[in-house]
């Protein structure tokens, strides 16, 4: 069984790189984009029928929602690199990881509301100073903030591997477990942390980190959407279908997640749990300086 997920995991981390690597992820977010430009016609046209009360509508309208927040998930995006990222770099099991995937995608459906009605009813911004806004500077913090993950991440990495046991009880040596040896806070040895300790989030920070990660740059669809459903004086629909675009975002995320956790699992596992103890630190660097660089990137280009 252990043999089989390694190499089913193998398998679906080299086919992600050679996506990578043979230019056909760009040919994906090109069709991505151009989806999302053909499905964004087709909300206005919803929301126009909507306006006009025909039977229906309201329904249309949240199903071409989350079919642009589909399209918007499989493009370029920070979302994907985050969720993933961290799904390589620390071993939380599926069940957390994506559930934080479903409340970041809603968290990020939940600033474009907050964004779009702060600037119209309280700070009495123009339709294009929302969209600068949103698409300029928050892009930007996000870029940055996604970097600062990154940054945490190869720190965390460097602090594991310094603090990696020098040997193992098991690897070494044996013990009589029959000598008077105790193994208690002032024992010499350095324990490896147990599988219980590292299958899980570490914290709430790294909930809160990912979560603001994700959710401080609004979809540019989302913002089109509330502030055209606000001039039509159908805000609430316009709410109701951000976050439909939350939920379509969050069924790539998601997904994401699963994917990132089963290469993780299948590559980790032929080793023992002492040197799986050992790995993760080197995988966590290597998936923190990856998430840094592509941040960089996005944010010089953006």
């Amino acid at each position: 069984m252990h043999r089989t997920l390694m190499i089913a995991g193998l398998v679906v981390a080299a086919a992600l790189g050679l996506l990578w690597a043979t230019g056909a992820a760009d040919t994906v977010a090109q069709w991505a984009l151009a989806a999302q430009r053909d499905v964004q016609n087709a909300m206005a046209g919803a929301v126009r029928a909507l306006r006009g009360g025909q039977p229906g509508a309201f329904w249309a309208l949240m199903a071409v929602c989350f079919g642009y927040g589909f399209f918007h998930a499989v493009g370029p995006g920070h979302g994907k690199l985050l969720i993933g990222g961290y799904g390589v770099a620390r071993r939380v099991r599926v069940v957390p990881l994506a559930a934080l995937a479903l409340v970041s995608s809603l968290a990020q459906a939940a600033v474009a509301v907050v964004l779009v009605y702060a600037g119209l009813l309280v700070l009495g911004w123009t339709r294009q100073r929302l969209l600068d806004v949103g698409e300029g500077a928050m892009t930007q913090l996000g870029h940055v903030l996604v970097g600062l993950v990154g940054l945490w991440l190869v720190w965390r990495g460097v602090r594991g591997l310094l603090r990696a046991p020098a040997h193992d009880h098991h690897d070494d040596h044996d013990h009589d477990h029959d000598d008077d040896h105790v193994h208690d806070a002032h024992c010499g040895h350095a324990h490896a942390p147990t599988p219980d300790d590292i299958a899980r989030l570490t914290g709430w920070r790294d909930a809160v980190a990912l979560i603001a990660g994700i959710a401080i740059r609004p979809c540019s669809g989302a913002l089109f959407l509330l502030i055209l459903t606000w001039q039509m004086g159908i805000a609430a629909a316009g709410i109701a279908g951000t976050f439909a675009m939350g939920f379509g975002t969050a069924s790539v995320t998601i997904t994401v997640a699963l994917m990132s956790v089963w290469a993780r699992e299948g590559a980790l596992a032929a080793l023992p749990t002492t040197r799986i103890a050992r790995a993760l630190p080197v995988l966590e660097l290597l998936a923190g300086a990856v998430i840094t660089l592509v941040a960089l990137q996005l944010f010089l280009l953006s």
